[in-house]
C-alpha cells in the first residue's frame, strides 16, 4: 500500500536570522498544511535545507515533525546521503523518532554506477523497516538513477516501495512505468508535471508549491484521482506561471520569500543559498498575486 496519495508538501525548514531553527514558524506552517488538506509531510528534504542541518538538527527537526503532525497526516522524512553510512544513521533515528516513512536522495558528489546505487539504496532500506522513497533529482546530484535500477530495487527490495521523480525527464518517467507494471509508487518531483506524471499512473506529487499553495496543490492530484481530469488539467495550467517563479532561483529561494512575503516566516536561509534578487522577487510577487493567494 502506498504511503499516501496526492499533494505530499516538501516543506521548508524555517530559521532565525542567526541561522537557528525557528520551530514557532515551523509549527505554524505545519498547521497550515494540515489545515489546507495536505497529503503527506516530507521534512529535511532539498527544500528543507538539509544539507545545511547538523545531524543533531536534522534529526530534531524530524522529531518535531512528529511529535507536532501526532498522526494526524503520514510524515516522510529526508534521509539521505553521499555516504551511505550516514544514511543509515539518519533513517535509523528517524525510525526511531516515529516517522511513517523515509526519502532517500541519490549520492551526490561522489555520486555511482548503477550498481552503486543498487548496493547503496539496498544496504539503507535494509537496516529499516520504514517503508522507503527513492529520489532522483538528477540536476542537483549529478547522479540519474535509471528506470531499470529502479525497478530492480522495488522488485528486490520488499520496502522500497517507489519514487520522486525530478528528472524532468518524461520519456524516462514512461519508460519506468512502462517497466514497473504497478511495482512502484511513481511521485512527480516537479510542480509543472504534476499532471503528464499521473497521466503515466503517477499517484501524487511531492511539491514545492504545496508550501504556498497546500489547497490548490492538493486539488490538482485529487481531481485527477478521481477521475475529473479535465479539472485538474485546469489548475495545473493555472499555476504553471506561479511554479517557474517559484524556481526562478535555486529552491528554496523563492518558495522562502513566498512564505515570507505570506507573513508566514521570516525568510531567512543557510549560506550558501542567499536573499532573492529584487527583480525576481517582484516577479514571484506577482505570480503570487495573479495565482489568488496574495
Amino acid at each position: 500500500m502506498a504511503i499516501f496519495k496526492g499533494a505530499g508538501v516538501a516543506i521548508v525548514t524555517p530559521m532565525n536570522e542567526d541561522g537557528s531553527v525557528n520551530y514557532e514558524q515551523f509549527d505554524r506552517l505545519l498547521e497550515f498544511q494540515i489545515e489546507g488538506g495536505t497529503d503527506a509531510i516530507i521534512v529535511c528534504g532539498t527544500t528543507g535545507e538539509a544539507s545545511t542541518l547538523t545531524h543533531e538538527e536534522h534529526l530534531d527537526v524530524i522529531r518535531h515533525c512528529v511529535e507536532t503532525v501526532n498522526g494526524r497526516i503520514p510524515v516522510i522524512a529526508g534521509t539521505g546521503s553521499n555516504c551511505t553510512e550516514t544514511a543509515v544513521y539518519l533513517s535509523g533515528e528517524a525510525e526511531k523518532a516515529g516517522a511513517d516513512g523515509l526519502l532517500l536522495v541519490s549520492p551526490y558528489y561522489n555520486k555511482a554506477t548503477q550498481n552503486g546505487l543498487y548496493a547503496h539504496f539496498k544496504t539503507v532500506a535494509e537496516s529499516v523497516k520504514l517503508p522507503v522513497l527513492l529520489y532522483n533529482v538528477p540536476s542537483r546530484t549529478g547522479c540519474n538513477i535509471l528506470p531499470e535500477t529502479v525497478v530492480r530495487l522495488c522488485k528486490d527490495v520488499e520496502n522500497i516501495v517507489g519514487v520522486k521523480e525530478a528528472s524532468g525527464n518524461i520519456s524516462q518517467i514512461a519508460k519506468l512505468a512502462s517497466l514497473a507494471e504497478g511495482c512502484v509508487d511513481i511521485y512527480s518531483g516537479n510542480d509543472d508535471q504534476i499532471v503528464p506524471i499521473m497521466a503515466l499512473g503517477g499517484i501524487g506529487v511531492i511539491s514545492v508549491l504545496s508550501n504556498v499553495a497546500p489547497r490548490q496543490t492538493h486539488e490538482i492530484c485529487r481531481k485527477f484521482l478521481e477521475g475529473d481530469i479535465q479539472g485538474s488539467r485546469k489548475e495545473q495550467l493555472r499555476a504553471m506561471e506561479l511554479c517557474a517563479a517559484l524556481f526562478c532561483e535555486v529552491n528554496p529561494i523563492p518558495v522562502k520569500k513566498a512564505l515570507e512575503l505570506m507573513g508566514m516566516i521570516g525568510g531567512a536561509l543557510r549560506m550558501p543559498l542567499c536573499r532573492m534578487e529584487e527583480v525576481n522577487a517582484k516577479r514571484l510577487e506577482r505570480a503570487m498575486k495573479e495565482y489568488g493567494i496574495l
